[in-house]
């Protein structure tokens, strides 16, 4: 093995190094641009298959290098399909002047405004929910961060409201035709209600759990949205994240973890 990467080391050229360098800072910032959203596991999917499709080659394995090859030669229009939103997202906001504003998320020399450039309305929220969990009224708030989730705003009603405690608490009312479903917060407004939600099918939920526990848990696995859960049976309020589940939280804890998700220089601030 060491034998056959020695004339890859003598024949390296300083145009090489630059050109190796170059390559992992564009995956560097792609990947940054990506982060948090579901496209991430395709794309790492698809620089391992480049990355041992290189691999198989330098070691003259011709088997796996076709097979593999057959997978790289449709890779350009694989990436066009699979990362088609995010493309058209770039797209769009390159050709706008929004994407040299101060505090945007960079890719490459660029600055691009995504979700939550405003900060969040914390405080609406948490009493809100306080609320709700006193008189038991079931409740699901998802809060998207750079993923916006169109897709599943789509699927409920929009409002494109701004944020106030009556307003959730009307929303999740039991005799409101709204209360199904989730309610879906992005770049601080309440952009739909009643929106379907992936149901996680995760193993290591308790039995228990409801349908809209799971579904929170799910929408957080696809995403790097946070989710918010009041309990319909017993009141409590949990936070969920990263598809893991923290139930019997406080509101006072709920705001603290609010602020450090979405206002972290105002809860450094009051600290």
């Amino acid at each position: 093995m060491p034998e056959l990467l020695i004339p890859f080391f003598i024949n390296l050229r300083l145009l090489d190094i630059i050109d190796i360098i170059l390559v992992a800072f564009m995956l560097y910032e792609l990947y940054n641009l990506v982060k948090g959203t579901a496209a991430i596991n395709i794309l790492l999917g698809i620089v391992a298959i480049f990355l041992a499709w290189r691999l198989v080659r330098i070691l003259e394995m011709e088997l796996l290098t076709e097979i593999l090859g057959a997978f790289i030669s449709v890779g350009f229009i694989a990436l066009i399909v699979v990362f088609q939103p995010e493309i058209r997202k770039f797209l769009l906001l390159l050709g706008t002047p929004a994407f040299i504003r101060k505090n945007h998320r960079r890719f490459l020399f660029w600055k691009i405004r995504y979700a939550n450039d405003e900060n969040l309305s914390i405080d609406p929220i948490v009493q809100a929910c306080h609320k709700m969990a006193n008189s038991k009224t079931g409740a699901l708030i998802v809060i998207g961060k750079i993923h916006e989730l169109e897709e599943y705003i789509n699927t409920g009603e929009i409002l494109d409201a701004k944020i106030s405690e009556q307003l959730i608490e009307n929303i999740f009312f039991k005799n409101s035709p709204l209360h199904d479903g989730a309610m879906i917060i992005i770049n601080n407004k309440i952009k739909a209600a009643s929106c379907i939600l992936p149901v996680s099918k995760s193993e290591e939920l308790p039995v228990h759990v409801g349908l809209r526990h799971r579904s929170a848990v799910g929408i957080t696995e696809k995403s790097d949205a946070i989710a918010i859960v009041v309990s319909e049976q017993t009141g409590k309020i949990s936070w969920v994240k990263e598809g893991k589940m923290s139930p019997g939280i406080q509101p006072s804890k709920l705001k603290t973890l609010l602020e450090e998700e979405f206002n972290p220089e105002a809860g450094s601030n009051r600290q």
